[in-house]
């Protein structure tokens, strides 16, 4: 009787579970690889009746990783993280630095000042390509989703590493060419109110309107700080707004001083494995030097 060969996992296998870790979709993680979705189902499907285990769901959210899938796309990190170690020791021209880097944020953030910072970076680094995903939530770094992080936060998750960029300052805004011209013209209840929807309970501006003007009127709900910014300069409203963001629009008028309430403090985060990573050190590097609030 001839015992079953044992399923031997190849490093091209752990590549693809990694890929569908992080994109959650076939099409994704094809693009990632350089391969068509069809391969990378099939790859999957091989390994799963290999080792006798699924290793996703699928659901209308896309692949989720079941125990097996995480353990294993782990290591595929581990593996990914020594191979790109090994790259740069023996790369001829180290200041060539390439790679895609990974980061998550807010819109605000983003537009306000990733974009211009990476923006300064593509000449030096024509080689690096960049994933930019946008929400508010940190879980996406914590599942290793991204490589770098830059949230608004006042406790930084203690599992991550990071730099302390500096406060987020902000201030009540209307538009220049509005009916409200002044902080009194809110206070006597004269100006509709642009504020986070539900989305963002907890948002500091939120909280300190609820305690200033409990019976004001909000007349829009928006669910991004970038998007209260836009209809305020549109006229339709006050809004409170980060004053990096808002500083330069001339189309904004500031109505009152800084709000210290609604000030919190902005970190750029990152993995302690990934923070090793050539390409993301590169990243978290330029944007520790160039973020200013």
């Amino acid at each position: 009787m001839i015992a079953k060969t044992q399923f031997k996992l190849s490093a091209a296998d752990l590549d693809v579970i990694l890929a569908v870790l992080r994109s959650r979709h076939l099409a994704g993680a094809a693009e990632r690889l350089g391969i068509d979705a069809s391969t990378v189902f099939r790859s999957i499907r091989r390994v799963e009746r290999g080792l006798g285990q699924r290793l996703f769901t699928r659901s209308r959210a896309g692949y989720a990783a079941s125990e097996l899938g995480q353990f294993l796309a782990e290591h595929a990190e581990k593996m990914e993280t020594q191979l790109e170690r090994a790259r740069s020791a023996a790369q001829v021209a180290p200041e060539l630095v390439s790679g895609t880097v990974r980061i998550t944020t807010t819109d605000t953030i983003l537009h306000g000042l990733i974009a211009p910072a990476l923006k300064e970076l593509e000449a030096l680094h024509p080689l690096l390509t960049y994933e930019l995903h946008t929400g508010n939530e940190l879980t996406s770094l914590t599942r290793r989703d991204a490589d770098i992080a830059v949230r608004a936060t006042k406790r930084p998750p203690p599992h991550l590493v990071g730099k302390h960029v500096g406060p987020i300052r902000v201030a009540l805004f209307a538009a220049t060419s509005g009916p409200v011209h002044c902080y009194q013209d809110v206070e006597a209840g004269n100006a509709p109110w642009i504020a986070p929807d539900d989305a963002l309970p907890e948002h500091p501006s939120v909280v300190w309107r609820g305690r200033r003007f409990p019976k004001a009127s909000v007349r829009y709900r928006v669910g991004s700080i970038l998007t209260v910014m836009e209809l305020v300069a549109a006229g339709l409203g006050v809004g409170v707004l980060p004053i990096f963001l808002a500083q330069a629009r001339t189309d904004l008028i500031q109505l009152t001083d800084i709000i210290e309430e609604c000030q919190t403090e902005l970190w750029l985060l990152t993995h302690p494995e990934s923070r090793h990573l050539r390409r993301v050190s590169t990243v978290f590097r330029h944007l520790s030097e160039t973020l200013v609030l």
